[in-house]
């Protein structure tokens, strides 16, 4: 789990309990009617806005949020700095056990390709292409919660039209005055917490998770084509190490 996004979450969920509990408790903030205007009319909103193939994955890309796949950069360092003192010594062939047993995707597609003895420009070009359409994949799904956002808050004011409406009609009914008033604000309060924690938060989050993990495809990338190369380890080592901050730049040759 993503200690940042799970501790925000709690946090918010808990001081707004905390607070509508030392107001007139949490009841009264729960509508049915402005949740259905809200959510239901947000979401069908985003259906028409995104293909059914992109919301089909809409719970998925929420949990990339809360636990994202942990990439150990340095030990995928060291992993190409050893490919590449494997291929300088026993020839770039004997990688080819390697490459088919390589878990990461993009590592094994590079490193298969390199053992093939493709041109050094083709591996580039490729790799740069899957690197490319991966990042505006992501950067989709993050549009789609941001999106979201957006809508949600849209629909508060929908509800709170409605309410306004429901209350004016009933002006002469002081009993129906209430739950059209309840209505009309409770559905901008729901539209808020939905852009302000799931929404524009979410969108952010995945956005960053995006970027790292393009940056991880770019640092595997030199290393293919230093590997493709020949480059002596310690220079793979020292352009590689250059991706990581400066405090966590420990050599494996010292």
């Amino acid at each position: 789990m993503d200690l940042g996004t799970v501790v925000g979450l709690v946090l918010i969920f808990g001081l707004l309990a905390g607070a509508m509990t030392m107001g007139v408790g949490i009841g009264p903030y729960i509508d049915l009617p402005s949740l259905l205007i809200v959510v239901g009319g947000s979401m069908g909103s985003l259906l028409i806005s995104f293909k059914m193939e992109q919301m089909k994955n809409f719970g998925k890309v929420f949990m990339i949020a809360v636990k994202p796949p942990k990439i150990d950069v340095p030990g995928l360092i060291k992993k190409l700095v050893d490919y590449a003192t494997q291929a300088r010594r026993d020839g770039i062939l004997s990688l080819e056990q390697s490459a088919n047993n390589e878990e990461n995707d993009f590592l094994r597609k590079g490193l298969s390709m390199a053992v093939d003895g493709s041109e050094p420009n083709t591996i580039r070009e490729l790799l740069e292409i899957e690197m490319d359409r991966t990042l505006e994949r992501h950067k989709s799904f993050a549009g789609i919660f941001d999106q979201w956002a957006a809508l949600a808050g849209a629909f508060g004011m929908v509800g709170t039209l409605l309410g306004l409406v429901a209350m004016l009609l009933n002006m002469a009914d002081p009993a129906a005055i209430g739950p059209a008033m309840a209505v009309a604000l409770i559905t901008t309060f729901y539209g808020a917490v939905i852009g302000n924690v799931f929404g524009a938060p979410i969108a952010n989050i995945l956005l960053t998770r995006a970027n790292d993990e393009a940056t991880v495809h770019l640092l595997i990338l030199e290393g293919i084509m230093s590997i493709q190369s020949g480059d002596n380890p310690r220079t793979l080592e020292a352009k590689l190490l250059s991706f990581l901050p400066p405090k966590e730049r420990i050599s494996q040759f010292e």
